[in-house]
């Protein structure tokens, strides 16, 4: 098969795990009115869908080197579906932690597609432009996290929120039943997710994509380990970067909605806010569709370095101003996002060789950032206020800077698969 029609293949699985992962910034708001949570509880959300991906990516790797890059995405896709489904029982029960179980078994699914997916589009052409490949796919990726508050929040917060102070005032009988009624709203929007998952895996199966066994252990080559990968200096250092990177996108998206809701930002109402959600998310589609193009020209290290600089100073602007000031610049923190995550990947299985099956569990089990960083954004939200909390994403991308300057190199004479 071609290896665009191929491309274009896989990038469809980019634009799914998107909207699924977005999601949850809609679904944190709307569980914690639901279940009247503190901050840090509500981020509980994350904490269980990035935590699947440190727990799951080592197993998600071993399935993926078994079965091959396509079985492997078909697998994830599988998975996902059944996870999707778990909000069906979980709106029944009313119980928060049934909520965790299943988003635990989704975000399972997404790691073993990204253990799959990713290398997969990085070694479908040259390396040197493997980063603007990776940009290109999470740029559909981003198409689906655009699409997700707007699709959430008509679906999922389309009805008014009441405070816990209301709720209290109401019967008995009438608290049950708001509770019940909020609680199902989940159903529909999740089972239809799973029947599309299952329809998107029999769309991948039938497809004759190229194998790339040659980059995998399954073509009967020497068995690595992750320590190995790890031996290599822009490995351990791409493996921080990831962390970091998603921790910080991941907690500014999960607190945006209640951030704009402030009297002193936007003073939104939660529906409202979701439009600028959104618009977050579509910066950086619009970034990666204009980075893909850009990093063909520019150094993509050089282009990392500028991008997390942008996000520190939109940062400090979104802690010390107010209004208009402070809205716009948190939204534009989506749009120097955008080339972050394929850049970093990229750069971090530079040179691999079969090593890189290895270092891709490594680089997916580094995105529990994204369950570690909100947690602790949250923690922070609760005691020093939620415009101060955005030091913790701050200090995160400063840290991507330092990456890009100097971390991302691989050390001199490394030769592939070593």
């Amino acid at each position: 098969m071609n290896t665009r029609v191929a491309l274009a293949v896989a990038t469809t699985i980019f634009f799914m795990w998107g909207f699924l992962t977005c999601l949850n910034d809609i679904l944190i708001p709307h569980l914690k009115a639901v279940f009247d949570l503190t901050y840090a509880r509500a981020m509980l959300v994350q904490f269980t869908f990035f935590g699947a991906y440190f727990l799951m990516s080592v197993p998600a790797s071993r399935l993926v080197a078994r079965l091959g890059y396509k079985n492997g995405i078909v697998a994830g896709l599988a998975i996902a579906a059944v996870g999707a489904l778990g909000f069906w029982p979980a709106a029944e029960l009313r119980v928060y932690e049934a909520f965790l179980g299943a988003l635990f078994v989704l975000a399972t699914g997404i790691t073993v597609l990204q253990v799959a997916a990713n290398p997969y589009v990085a070694l479908l052409g040259p390396e040197q432009t493997a980063s603007s490949r990776l940009t290109l796919a999470q740029a559909l990726n981003s198409l689906g996290t655009a699409i997700a508050p707007i699709f959430g929040g008509l679906l999922i917060l389309g009805n008014t929120v009441k405070s816990a102070d209301e709720i209290n005032v109401l019967p008995m009988a009438e608290q049950l039943a708001y509770r019940t009624q909020e609680a199902q709203s989940v159903q529909g929007p999740y089972v239809g997710l799973a029947i599309a998952l299952v329809l998107l895996a029999v769309f991948v199966y039938l497809f004759r994509l190229p194998a790339l066994n040659e980059t995998t252990e399954q073509n009967g080559g020497d068995k690595h380990t992750l320590m190995e990968a790890l031996r290599h200096r822009h490995v351990r250092f791409g493996v921080l970067g990831i962390f970091f990177y998603v921790g910080a996108e991941v907690a500014v998206g999960s607190v945006l909605v209640n951030y704009l809701s402030l009297p002193n930002i936007g003073g939104f109402s939660e529906q409202q806010a979701t439009h600028y959600v959104s618009a977050y998310w579509t910066m950086a589609m619009i970034g990666r569709f204009a980075g893909s193009a850009i990093m063909t020209r520019f150094s993509p290290r050089l282009l990392l370095t500028l991008f997390a600089s942008m996000n520190v100073a939109l940062l400090a602007l979104t802690m010390l101003t107010q209004g208009q000031v402070a809205l716009y610049s948190v939204v534009a923190i989506g749009l120097f996002n955008s080339i972050m995550f394929p850049t970093i990947f990229a750069l971090s299985i530079e040179r691999l060789g079969t090593l890189t099956t290895k270092a891709s569990s490594l680089l997916i089990m580094a995105i529990v950032g994204g369950a570690l960083i909100p947690v602790l954004q949250g923690k922070l939200a609760d005691h020093i206020g939620l415009q101060p909390s955005f030091i913790l994403p701050l200090l995160c991308y400063g840290y991507i800077i330092f990456y890009g300057l100097w971390g991302s190199r691989p050390a001199a004479g490394i030769r592939q698969g070593n």
